[in-house]
């Protein structure tokens, strides 16, 4: 289900209602799930991952790979449906991903590791999204 731009919340505390506790956490206030503890670390379900606040089309899960860190990677993420933030939360410096049309955390995005030929990693927590199964 994807909410119509006139549909999405205008304060947290209108997502507050629309969300879970977990969900609220994580989507927006950039929180973190326990790694291997989220619903789509091993999933292998070919289909289409949407933003679980506004469901916007995200990743394919033909981006979908094994990185073996404990939350879903993805190589690519659908043109133009994800922005890039830096972070320095942790005193290091990192970049965030966001739902580019609710602005909603989705997780970490890290170069250069080699694990595709893309040689990216959308490192993003299961419970920012939602699997639509072709």
């Amino acid at each position: 289900m994807s909410l119509d731009d006139n549909e999405l919340p205008q304060t947290e505390d209108e997502w507050r209602v629309r969300l879970t506790p977990e969900e609220f956490h994580v989507l927006r206030e950039a929180g973190t799930e326990r790694p291997w503890t989220g619903e789509y670390v091993d999933t292998k379900t070919q289909g289409v991952y949407h933003c679980r606040a506004c469901g916007l089309e995200l990743f394919s899960s033909d981006t979908k790979f094994d990185s073996h860190c404990g939350w879903p990677s993805f190589d690519d993420a659908i043109p133009g449906r994800v922005k890039e933030i830096e972070d320095r939360s942790l005193g290091m410096a990192r970049t965030e991903i966001r739902c580019a049309r609710c602005d909603s955390h989705l997780g970490h995005v890290f170069h250069g590791e080699g694990f595709t030929p893309q040689d990216t990693r959308h490192c993003v927590n299961s419970i920012s999204v939602r699997l639509e199964p072709n």
